[in-house]
């Protein structure tokens, strides 16, 4: 998902010095408290190569007074700490209570840069992730704040401040020949760092994404993340309750949260003539698909969403339109009735969960949760913050039995809604579609942007990733779900007869 992620977030010069030298002193005072109150902090800076991890260290220290933090610098371990527990280096400058300990480069390069090296192995994966979370929640457990930025740019721009960097004396040194490896691999880079992100994020030391094409307002956001953080330890700590898991990313501004929908170009259309053709040759192809995913017992989980009106209805129409209906489900999602109502949220989608060969499809999911019921107060802060963990590990779970899992967001901006909603209430054959609830849901636009927001960055996972579909234009869009969902079936099924060929060679070896 981080490559969904808008990285055109800017801040004007004039906003961002009234607001820095306002955020420097609440970053001072706040350095201040926490020492008096016996707070360990933790802050870990890592991130793409380039992303100017070292500039905005600097940049939040700039507030503090030096006396009360260490920056530690860490590349590849040395002779001695080779030759000692990979977690031994960083355990031993974990901080004293009171101060603040910086890491430019943490922990995390075991299952980052080593791994993309080849000198962790895929079979040890398991193994590093659980040492770093045991440590990490160990830490947190003895009322330690852990708060982990990752400073994200993309390819292009990477490749811009390398050759910048190279073109200097004094700086191009910095640029190694891994960097370039890792910048000509950046895809696979990239998913390395999503799977780290996606293991890593838990409630008592979750990860800040930050956009860091412009300087400025990564500072910004840095330190409004830094001074949020702490203000609810101290408030918590202060009150005599447990702080731990109360630093979730939901504290963050508006203006400072990670955005995903901003970035999204919905000019995007299609002809009509492309659309029946297109539309026509997908149709044909998911047909022989559903035939094959039978034969292979490959289970398939497709969920919707998006705005009202946004177009889920027609999208499935024409991803079911020419499937053998014995083959799959429809299930389309209201609000609980009395009996879900009395068990776990979750229970009412695994009672429609496919068995293998078949395709189950969600008009509406459980990602319900994490909006409407976020919104609306149907359940608590705790349980809405909670459901992320909970979705991703069931998500999980379906996608480590061999499912296909996909989630589509059809998103549309609010004028297009608007002349949706007009075109239903003026239509006798649309006017059922409207309602009073649609009109109330969209006055709530700004709360439910923030909470989709929230929910493609938290739950886009390599295992059930999130497609954000261009939806202003229907056509478009229907051509686009339909094209995500053949290239999936195609990926699944090549990798299922790739592994029974091999399975079958094996046996044939081995008699």
């Amino acid at each position: 998902m981080l490559e969904k992620i808008d990285l055109n977030r800017t801040v004007d010069k004039e906003t961002y010095q009234a607001a820095m030298k306002a955020a420097g002193e609440k970053l001072g005072f706040l350095q201040r408290e926490c020492r008096s109150a016996g707070i360990p902090v933790i802050l870990v800076f890592e991130g793409m190569g380039a992303a100017g991890k070292g500039i905005q260290i600097n940049r939040l220290i700039q507030n503090l007074d030096p006396r009360g933090f260490d920056v530690y610098a860490c590349g590849r371990p040395s002779e001695d700490e080779r030759l000692r527990p990979f977690l031994w280096r960083y355990w031993i400058k974990t901080p004293a209570r009171g101060r603040i300990a910086v890491f430019d480069r943490s922990w995390y390069r075991s299952v980052q840069i080593d791994r993309f090296d080849g000198l962790v192995s895929e079979e040890k994966l398991p193994g590093a992730y659980q040492d770093i979370l045991s440590f990490e929640n160990q830490l947190a457990d003895d009322k330690t704040v852990i708060i982990k930025f990752f400073l994200y740019i993309d390819q292009k721009e990477q490749k811009k401040r390398f050759e910048k960097l190279e073109a200097s004396k004094d700086t191009a040194w910095r640029v190694t020949k891994g960097d370039w490896r890792r910048n000509q691999e950046f895809g696979r880079y990239l998913q390395i760092n999503e799977e780290m992100l996606e293991q890593t994020d838990t409630d008592f030391a979750p990860w800040t994404i930050i956009e860091a094409l412009d300087k400025d307002y990564a500072a910004l956001k840095i330190a409004d993340t830094v001074i949020r953080r702490l203000e609810c330890e101290l408030e918590g700590r202060r009150a005599g309750g447990d702080t731990k898991g109360q630093g979730d990313k939901t504290s963050l501004k508006k203006t400072v949260s990670n955005e995903v929908l901003s970035g999204i170009d919905l000019s995007k259309t299609l002809s009509k003539k492309e659309y029946k053709t297109r539309l026509k040759e997908l149709e044909k192809r998911l047909a022989c698909l559903h035939s094959q995913i039978y034969r292979l017992r490959i289970p398939v989980v497709i969920g919707f969403e998006g705005w009202d009106a946004a177009g889920k209805g027609g999208a499935i129409r024409r991803l079911t339109s020419r499937l053998d209906p014995r083959g799959y489900q429809v299930n389309p999602t209201a609000a609980p009735n009395d009996l879900e109502k009395v068990h776990h949220y979750l229970w009412r989608f695994w009672n429609h969960m496919p068995k293998a060969g078949h395709i189950a499809v969600f008009d509406r999911t459980w990602y319900g949760r994490v909006m409407v019921e976020r919104i609306e107060g149907f359940c608590t802060e705790t349980e809405w913050k909670r459901a992320y963990q909970e979705i991703n590990e069931m998500e999980s779970h379906l996608a480590n039995d061999g499912a296909v899992v996909l989630k589509f967001w059809l998103h549309i901006d609010k004028d297009e809604q608007e002349r949706r909603f007009r075109d239903r209430e003026n239509n006798p054959a649309k006017h059922w579609k409207i309602t009073d609830e649609d009109w109330r849901n969209r006055s709530k636009w700004d709360q439910y942007e923030e909470a989709v927001n929230e929910m493609l960055v938290r739950t886009s996972t390599t295992w059930a990733p999130w497609i954000v579909v261009e939806g202003n234009d229907k056509r478009y869009a229907r051509i686009r779900v339909l094209e995500t969902v053949v290239e999936a079936l195609e990926r699944k099924i090549a990798a299922k007869e790739s592994g029974k060929k091999h399975r079958s060679t094996k046996e044939r070896i081995h008699g």
